[in-house]
C-alpha cells in the first residue's frame, strides 16, 4: 500500500568517509539490517530516452533492432513492469527529480505548470552533491516546478559530461535522447533523420487491437521501430565512452524512457501503451551486492519514477530526505510495492482526469471525467498521421469494436487483465470472477489519493492548490470531496437532490465537483437549473464555468453560452479562460453565438487558451 506522507525511505545515517577508488570516493554505504557497509561508492549514470514503451528486443518485440540495450540487458537486471507516473513528459519529469508524486503539489500533475513545493523541497541531486558527487545532467530539465537548477546541478546544458568532473569525484549523469520523441514521427521530420542500417518492413508491424489496419498507422509503427534502431546507435556510442574512459567497472548505468509512447493512445494516456517504460540497470562485478537481482535476470515487481530518487541515493549511501514519497528498488534495503500509481490530467490545451493503480498483472483506472472523451483535439498530437487517419474514420463511421473506443465517452472505471488483453480493450469491471481483484485495486488507489493528498480534485488556478495548502484539511476536505467526486461520476440522476445541497458548500472543490455531477448528466440535471444558474455569480471562476457548461444542456443553453463566452473574453485566470473554451468546444454548434469571443481568444496571452480558440472557432466556421 501506499506510504503515509512524512514517513521516509531510509534511516538517516552519518556518512562514513573511507580511501578514495578508481572513479569513485569511497564513503559509506546505506545501512542494511543496522550494520555499517564500507567500501567505494558507484558512479550512476542515467541514459534516458523519450516518449517510448519497451520495444526492444529484450523486451519481447521481434521487429526491434537494439543489440545494445539487449546486451545491456543480459549484463543487468531487467524490469519487466516499470512505469512512468504520468504518460507524459513534464509531470513525470517532476517526480524524477523530486521523488515526489506531482498530483501531491498541484498544479503539477497538468502538463507544464509551476508545481507549489514543500519549501524544503530540491532537486534530489543536491543531496548528492551534498555528499561529494559529480552531477550534470544533459540537457533537458522540463521539471515542471521551478527547481534550483545551481544547487541540483554542477553543470546541466547540452555539454555537460562526467569527463568535465574534477579527479576523484564520483559522479551521476544524466544523458537524454530526443530521437525517439514524438515530434519524429510527424511527417514534417521524416527524411532529417540519419539513415538506418535496414527499415522496418510496415506489413511486419503487428498492430494493437484499438488502432484500425491503415498505410499511415503501419508507417508511423514501421518509423517508429526505426527511430528505437537509431537510438541503440546512440546508447551504443555513449557506453563505448564509459569503457574508453576505463569507468564501466565503477559506474552502475540505468536505461529508461521518459514516458510512454508514441503512437496514438499512448502518451498522454495512462494505459500500459502511455505508462509502460523500458528500465535496465547493469551493476558491475564490485557493486552487485546492490542489485536486486543476477545479471540477466528479470524483476516483475512494479516500480515507478517515483521510486528512482530514493534508489539512486541508496546506492550512494545517502539518506532520503522525509518528504520523498518512493521507496529504494535496489540498493543495500529495497523495498519492493505492490502498485504504480499513474495518473492524467490537463494534456496541453486539453483536460481530463484519471488515476490508475498496476500490479504485477492488472491495471484498474479511474475516470473522473467519464464525459470527456480520451481523443480530443490536442493540437500537438494531432500532427502524426496516424492519429489524423484514424480520427478521420471515426467521423466517417468506419470504425467497429476497440477502433471506436477512443472516440467515446469513457466508463466511470476500467480494469484491464495485461496477461489476456495487452491491449487493453476489455474490460473487466462487470466480470464476478475478478469482482475481488476491482475492490482491492480501487481501495487501494484511494487510500494513495488520500496518503499523498491528491491536488487534483482543486480546479487548476485554485489557491488551494499545492502540497502545503492541501495539507490544510479545513481548507482541503479531500474525504469529503472524493465522495462528492465519486457520486458525480456515477451520473445518476437520483443525486441530483445531493448535488444541490452540495452547491451551497463554503469550500470551492465540494461545490466544483457538485456542479460537475451536474455536467454529466447533463439534459439530466435540469431539475437542477435554478441551482446552477445561481453558481453563475460563485465566487470561484472555475465553479461558475462549470455551471456556465452545465447550463448549456439544460433547456436552450442560452444563459450557459453567454456565461461561458464571457469567461473567455475577460477572466483575469488564465485557467478559468481556458476552461471555458474547453466547454466552448464541448458544446460543439451551441457555441456558435459565443463566436466572437473565441476569435479574440485566438490571440490571448496564454498559448493554450489560443490553442483551444483556434481549433473551435475553425469549426465554427466550418473549416
Amino acid at each position: 500500500m501506499a506510504r503515509k506522507v512524512g514517513t521516509c525511505g531510509l534511516t538517516r545515517r552519518g556518512l562514513m568517509q573511507a580511501a578514495a577508488g578508481a572513479g569513485a570516493i569511497a564513503l559509506g554505504a546505506a545501512a542494511r539490517g543496522g550494520e555499517k557497509a564500507s567500501g567505494p561508492r558507484p558512479n550512476i549514470l542515467w541514459v534516458v530516452s523519450e516518449d517510448n514503451c519497451p520495444f526492444l528486443g529484450c523486451y519481447g518485440y521481434p521487429l526491434a533492432r537494439t543489440p545494445a540495450l539487449d546486451g545491456l540487458a543480459r549484463e543487468g537486471v531487467l524490469f519487466e513492469n516499470c512505469f512512468s507516473q504520468a504518460p507524459v513528459c513534464a509531470p513525470s519529469r517532476f517526480t524524477l527529480i523530486s521523488g515526489m508524486y506531482a498530483t501531491s503539489c498541484g498544479p503539477a500533475e497538468h502538463m507544464r505548470a509551476q508545481g507549489k513545493c514543500p519549501k524544503q523541497m530540491r532537486g534530489f541531486p543536491a543531496y548528492l552533491r551534498d555528499a561529494g558527487y559529480y552531477c550534470t545532467n544533459n540537457s533537458k530539465t522540463d521539471y515542471n516546478a521551478r527547481i534550483d537548477m545551481k544547487d541540483a546541478w554542477d553543470e546541466s546544458s547540452n555539454k555537460a559530461h562526467w569527463r568535465n568532473r574534477p579527479a576523484g569525484k564520483p559522479f551521476f549523469a544524466v544523458f537524454n535522447h530526443g530521437i525517439t520523441h514524438e515530434s519524429g514521427n510527424f511527417p514534417s521530420a521524416r527524411g532529417k533523420q540519419p539513415p538506418t542500417a535496414q527499415a522496418t518492413d510496415p506489413a511486419k508491424v503487428v498492430l494493437p487491437a484499438y488502432h484500425p489496419d491503415t498505410p499511415e498507422v503501419r508507417a508511423d509503427w514501421a518509423h517508429y521501430f526505426d527511430q528505437m534502431a537509431r537510438l541503440d546507435e546512440q546508447v551504443s556510442r555513449l557506453l563505448a565512452q564509459l569503457a574508453e574512459d576505463g569507468l564501466a567497472e565503477d559506474t552502475i548505468v540505468f536505461y529508461y524512457g521518459d514516458n510512454g509512447g508514441v503512437l496514438p493512445r499512448s502518451k498522454r494516456f495512462p494505459y500500459d501503451s502511455g505508462t509502460h517504460v523500458p528500465l535496465i540497470i547493469r551493476f558491475p562485478k564490485k557493486f552487485r551486492h546492490l542489485a536486486p537481482g543476477a545479471p540477466g535476470s528479470r524483476v516483475d515487481s512494479p516500480v515507478a519514477f517515483v521510486d528512482f530518487a530514493p534508489t539512486v541515493l541508496a546506492l550512494a549511501g545517502v539518506a532520503a530526505p522525509d518528504y520523498v514519497h518512493g521507496h529504494p528498488f535496489a540498493g543495500p534495503a529495497p523495498q519492493p510495492q505492490q502498485y504504480a500509481f499513474s495518473f492524467r490530467n490537463r494534456m496541453d490545451e486539453r483536460y481530463d482526469f484519471v488515476r490508475t493503480a498496476r500490479d504485477k498483472r492488472y491495471r484498474y483506472m479511474r475516470n473522473y471525467m467519464p464525459h470527456v472523451i480520451y481523443g480530443q483535439h490536442v493540437s500537438y498530437m494531432f500532427q502524426q498521421r496516424s492519429v489524423q487517419v484514424w480520427y478521420e474514420l471515426h467521423k466517417a463511421g468506419k470504425l467497429a469494436g476497440p477502433q471506436k473506443f477512443f472516440w467515446e465517452e469513457k466508463p466511470e472505471e476500467e480494469l484491464y487483465d495485461l496477461q489476456a488483453d495487452p491491449s487493453e480493450v476489455k474490460n473487466l469491471v462487470g466480470s464476478p470472477e475478478h469482482k475481488e481483484v476491482l475492490a482491492r485495486m480501487r481501495a487501494a488507489l484511494r487510500e494513495h489519493m488520500l496518503n499523498i493528498r491528491d491536488n487534483g480534485f482543486i480546479p487548476e488556478g485554485s489557491p488551494l492548490e499545492g502540497y502545503d495548502s492541501a495539507r490544510d484539511p479545513q481548507a482541503y476536505p479531500l474525504e469529503r470531496v472524493l465522495d462528492v467526486a465519486d457520486a458525480a461520476t456515477k451520473r445518476d440522476p437520483a443525486n441530483l437532490p445531493r448535488f444541490i445541497g452540495w452547491m451551497e458548500d463554503p469550500n470551492e472543490c465540494v461545490r466544483y465537483w457538485a456542479v460537475m455531477g451536474c455536467l454529466m448528466l447533463r439534459e439530466k440535471a435540469a431539475p437542477a437549473a435554478a441551482a446552477l444558474a445561481k453558481r453563475l455569480t460563485d465566487s470561484s471562476g472555475q465553479v461558475r464555468a462549470a455551471a456556465a457548461e452545465a447550463l448549456c444542456y439544460v433547456g436552450d443553453g442560452s444563459a450557459g453560452v453567454a456565461a461561458l463566452a464571457e469567461l473567455l473574453a475577460g477572466h483575469e485566470n488564465p485557467w478559468v479562460r481556458l476552461q471555458a473554451a474547453n466547454a466552448l468546444d464541448h458544446i460543439g454548434r451551441k457555441a456558435a453565438p459565443a463566436l466572437a469571443a473565441v476569435e479574440k481568444a485566438c490571440a490571448d496571452a496564454n498559448n493554450y487558451v489560443q490553442r483551444a480558440a483556434q481549433y473551435t472557432a475553425s469549426a465554427l466556421k466550418g473549416a
